[in-house]
């Protein structure tokens, strides 16, 4: 039994992938569940898994190439079975413009019955979005000519086989990650060959960057860089909410002086209680969207739905783009465990390793700028999300209080909202609320 490699949704709302790296050479025997490629969807780089056992006889896109989700990008079968007919099914497909079927159908000798590949990109949260990879009978055929290769740390053209992880402590220590070998299946290199190499000093340092050159050190006039997936999607998703989504913005200032003293006030107590006030801000926010769901909601098109539970989405700024991981049931998390997960989110997606669940089903986004010195934007609105709060940076401004003029700390903040379901009136209400939490803070522990 052949099986069929697909370019898999390993995202719910992924199109298509980018393979960034092949793990397996053609010739490398392969067990089901084993990774086969490293992918990058539209929000992580993720690991394209064998659905099958035996050998990667052919792969059929490089290094680089997208595809769209459903489309095949490689075979496993038996040493010596025939893929003439995979080879050519994939051929044939490629030179359609790489266009992904609308069915991609599994027959045996036995049956000709057809499945189609899920593909949906509106899926629930929590459903599956692995397509399987179809197991295909074929006739023998004498063993191919080429012998499997020796597990070898270098393989397709020289690159190195490693781990997304080691290769991430390489680059974090500077290690030439080409220079250490690797223990694991297959020669691949993993974590544990990073550590052995930088306690020993084996690996050289990674030599510097070199100048853009064209001809003789020549500098480029330019440098064309190619669309990431998450860049595709960012670009997508824009064109679907400035433009059809008719958006308008209110901005206030919030006092953050109490807020600053109950921060100070915690962090006496020890680490255990250290928190940011960018969590003091998600926390009310959540509380704020609890007691007006009529901003907690989504937009559907022929009707409103209002979320009974607060989904907070939090952007995250990569290398690669912005990422909205998700604080689930926010308004009903203690200050200290939005503090604890929002960091955990933040890490993981800086390092590109978030899972699907935790950057879909958002009710509402807060974006904020404030670490870089930004005094006061605008947010996009990520639909069917019907609001966006941006966040400034906290600034000492001179006010009066009580007939005196004194400085206190004060942030700007503007919601972004849809006019289709927020009225001016309802996105103030909301922010009167806000307020209120924000400059009175230990209702949040009410």
């Amino acid at each position: 039994m052949a099986t069929k490699i697909f370019m898999e949704a390993l995202s719910p709302t992924m199109e298509e992938g980018r393979l960034v790296k092949w793990l397996k050479n053609e010739g490398d025997a392969v067990k089901s569940g084993e990774p086969l490629a490293e992918v990058e969807t539209d929000k992580a780089i993720m690991e394209l898994v064998a659905r099958g056992d035996g050998v990667l006889r052919k792969r059929l896109i490089g290094e680089g190439e997208s595809r769209p989700v459903g489309q095949l990008v490689g075979v496993i079968a038996g040493k010596d079975e025939n893929i003439d007919a995979l080879l050519e099914e994939g051929g044939q497909r490629k030179e359609e413009g790489g266009k992904a079927p609308e069915k991609v159908v599994a027959q045996t000798e036995e049956t000709a019955g057809a499945s189609s590949v899920p593909r949906a990109p509106q899926q629930a949260q929590g459903e599956s979005s692995t397509p399987p990879q179809e197991k295909v009978a074929a006739k023998s055929s004498p063993p191919p000519s080429s012998a499997p290769l020796p597990p070898s740390s270098q393989g397709n053209g020289g690159r190195t086989k490693s781990s997304p992880l080691a290769r991430r402590i390489a680059s974090e220590r500077g290690l030439d990650i080409s220079g250490v070998q690797g223990s694991g299946p297959g020669g691949r290199i993993i974590k544990r060959d990073i550590e052995a190499a930088a306690s020993s000093g084996a690996a050289a340092s990674r030599p510097p960057r070199t100048d853009r050159a064209a001809g003789a050190g020549r500098e480029q006039e330019y440098e064309d860089l190619p669309l990431t997936q998450i860049r595709k999607t960012i670009a997508r998703r824009l064109s679907e909410s400035i433009g059809p989504i008719p958006t308008f913005y209110l901005t206030a200032e919030f006092d953050l002086t109490r807020a600053i003293e109950m921060r100070e006030a915690m962090l006496e107590l020890g680490d255990e209680f250290k928190v940011s006030i960018n969590d003091v801000l998600l926390k009310a926010v959540a509380t704020a969207l609890a007691q007006h769901p009529e901003v907690n909601a989504h937009w559907l098109g022929d009707r409103i739905r209002l979320h009974n539970r607060v989904h907070l989405g939090m952007a995250v700024a990569t290398d690669d783009g912005l990422i909205v991981p998700v604080i689930f049931n926010a308004d009903r998390k203690r200050l200290s465990e939005i503090s604890q997960e929002s960091r955990q989110l933040a890490k993981l997606a800086r390092e590109r390793k978030l899972k699907p669940e935790q950057y879909t089903g958002s009710t509402f986004s807060v974006s904020n700028l404030g670490m870089m010195q930004i005094d006061q934007f605008t947010a996009i609105i990520n639909p069917p999300e019907v609001g966006i709060l941006a966040v400034g940076t906290a600034e000492d401004v001179p006010v009066f209080v009580n007939g005196e003029l004194t400085s206190r700390k004060r942030v700007r903040v503007t919601m972004s909202c849809d006019h289709r379901a927020v009225d001016g009136a309802v996105g103030a209400r909301f922010l009167q609320t806000l307020r209120r939490l924000v400059e009175n803070p230990l209702m949040l522990v009410y």
